[in-house]
């Protein structure tokens, strides 16, 4: 049977010429129908950018230099924006970070989730709004129906997570990619968040690619994961195996640097900065080999 997403010896690079820059490099990652595989790395290890590559919304500068994108046997690498748009609701969906920005503010909740329902299930009237009532209430939000006639200034940030969340899952895609979705939420809500889309994902049957930091949610929710560093995955497998038996050295220093409720605070050891030096300098070599 053959993947559900397959990325290939992926290399992406910002511009050209003398000002290129590399923003990924020989990215390979697999997954299959109803996985939950976890993107995890420090800030700008790339993590983000592999999901806007897969949803075609990398910057308008960005090139891919070689490799693939395969999504349902369908090579996605350079689909037009038409083609893509077709892709999208159904096949492909996005769980963004700011639930604030990612709304429009001057269209009510009912209006947003019904757009994504009329132009994806063709649905209209009353059934879209009885559709977005039911979504809602799926992604156990209170009072579904008055919450579709306000606006987003009008609800928590968790409400409004909750909101893209419901969207997300509108058309029962293949495929959702959240990005970060618990970044901007206190603790509380994002423990709540964190059980709202595992719930839902195992419910629909839906492949998860989850992108964080945090090794903690990785352990909590996600069956395989890829560690990131400067664009390269550096390690990749189960949970368990990788959690119980890490291979490479960043991703012993990243379980090293996680906080546990079970060790002292004293013993939190950030990861070293001969091992970062090393990580960039591994990555100049390569970038160098492959412009040479």
């Amino acid at each position: 049977m053959s993947a559900l997403l397959d990325i290939s010896g992926l290399d992406l690079a910002l511009g050209g010429g003398a000002r290129r820059q590399r923003l990924l490099r020989d990215i390979n990652l697999s997954m299959e129908a109803g996985e939950v595989h976890g993107l995890v790395g420090e800030s700008g290890a790339g993590k983000s950018m592999i999901a806007r590559v897969v949803l075609g919304i990398a910057p308008g500068n960005a090139r891919i230099g070689r490799g693939s994108i395969h999504f349902i046997g369908q090579d996605i690498t350079h689909l037009s924006e038409r083609r893509r748009r077709h892709l999208m609701g159904k096949g492909l969906a996005l769980i963004p970070q700011d639930p604030m920005t990612s709304l429009n503010p001057g269209h009510s909740i009912g209006r947003q989730i019904t757009d994504v329902l009329k132009l994806h299930l063709k649905l209209s009237g009353r059934k879209a709004i009885a559709h977005a009532e039911g979504l809602l209430e799926e992604c156990r939000v209170r009072e579904p129906g008055q919450v579709l006639r306000q606006y987003p200034h009008e609800l928590s940030g968790g409400m409004r997570q909750r909101v893209l969340i419901a969207m997300a899952f509108a058309c029962r895609p293949k495929l959702i990619i959240a990005d970060e979705p618990t970044t901007a939420l206190d603790v509380t809500v994002q423990r709540q968040i964190l059980r709202l889309i595992r719930d839902l994902q195992r419910t629909a049957g839906t492949a998860l690619l989850f992108i964080t930091h945090d090794l903690g949610v990785v352990a909590k929710i996600c069956d395989n994961v890829s560690v990131l560093h400067g664009g390269r995955i550096l390690e990749q497998g189960s949970v368990a195996d990788t959690f119980a038996a890490p291979q490479h050295p960043y991703t012993v220093a990243l379980l090293h640097a996680t906080p546990r409720y079970d060790r002292p605070a004293g013993e939190l050891r950030p990861v070293p900065e001969a091992l970062t030096a090393e990580l960039l300098a591994e990555t100049r070599r390569l970038d160098h080999a492959g412009a040479a």
